[in-house]
């Protein structure tokens, strides 16, 4: 196992809690007024029958201890009736969430190799908590049930070069960007009484037009090409947008102050209209920057609460 293997598990990690959670919910049922262990045991043998790979199936009781052995392919494994688990999060989240669960990877008690278990909590008809059903399966096994066909793959890594060849022409954008903002600094001089303040402003536009092009690049490159996890990069991408988006709107607003001290320097005070004008553009700019930082937001503690 590498850790792109675990990054692979974070990019299917909702399609596999999906899949375990649709075997648990099909073949037992919540709600039920008396759950039998007998009968949650037939059920757990038919979900080892459908299956691919797994290393073990095991009940615990509102307290977290296992009621019954594991049920595994694997004799050696067929134990564990007695095992207090309540400190397992795979336990005390599905108890605190009161729904299917599914832990990251973490190194199985039976085999030492990674492993993710999900944990489903069983009601009876008064919402009483009565079980938590629990199925180890590796992270190996978890990724091959889960599988990306060969197609995806081919077109992923076509992807990954597009995007290389995007970030490397707008990393040559922000050096060449650079290299004119301190060409115009340059031209200003660093002398105070020297300095040519048009040059300044236009300096200090290009820099930060570079600066969020560089940005931009960097987050491409981490995310596409190198395969940065997006989960635990959370919200990478919408700050990056942020930041871009602010270095315009900084961008502009120092452009329609330059064009003020133009027009005043020249006479042409009929003329700072369009220096307003531009302003009035920086202003929807921010309006609309605020606007999709709280529906960013409105989205992110939506699927915080789902999760």
């Amino acid at each position: 196992m590498t850790i792109r293997d675990i990054q692979r598990f974070s990019d299917i990690r909702y399609q596999a809690r999906a899949y375990l959670c649709y075997l648990f919910t099909r073949n037992i049922k919540n709600g039920m007024p008396k759950p039998e262990l007998e009968h949650i045991l037939l059920q757990l043998d038919k979900i080892a029958h459908e299956v691919d790979s797994f290393q073990a199936l095991y009940i615990l009781d509102p307290k977290g201890e296992q009621v019954a052995d594991n049920i595994s392919p694997e004799p050696q494994f067929a134990s564990g009736k007695g095992i207090n688990r309540s400190s397992k999060s795979y336990f005390y989240r599905a108890v605190k969430e009161g729904r299917c669960v599914l832990t990251d990877p973490y190194p199985s008690a039976l085999t030492n190799d990674l492993c993710v278990t999900a944990g489903f909590p069983l009601y009876d008809d008064k919402k009483r908590l009565c079980y938590v059903i629990c199925i180890d399966i590796s992270l190996e096994d978890i990724l091959k049930i889960i599988k990306i066909n060969k197609l995806d793959g081919i077109f992923g890594l076509f992807s990954k070069i597009i995007y290389t060849f995007f970030a490397a022409a707008l990393g040559l954008v922000s050096a060449v960007v650079f290299f004119h903002g301190i060409e115009f600094f340059w031209l200003g001089g660093f002398s105070l009484a020297a300095m040519n303040m048009e040059e300044m402003f236009k300096a200090t536009i290009l820099l930060t037009l570079s600066l969020a092009i560089f940005d931009l690049v960097k987050t491409i490159f981490e995310e596409e090409v190198l395969g940065r996890s997006k989960k635990q990069e959370s919200g990478s991408m919408h700050k990056t947008m942020v930041r871009f988006l602010g270095s315009i709107v900084i961008a502009l607003a120092i452009e329609s102050l330059m064009l003020v001290f133009k027009f005043a320097a020249k006479g042409e005070t009929e003329s700072i209209i369009y220096a307003v004008y531009l302003l009035g553009g920086v202003t929807f700019l921010l309006i609309g920057l605020s606007i999709y930082l709280r529906l960013v937001n409105k989205k992110k503690a939506k699927n915080d609460c789902s999760d």
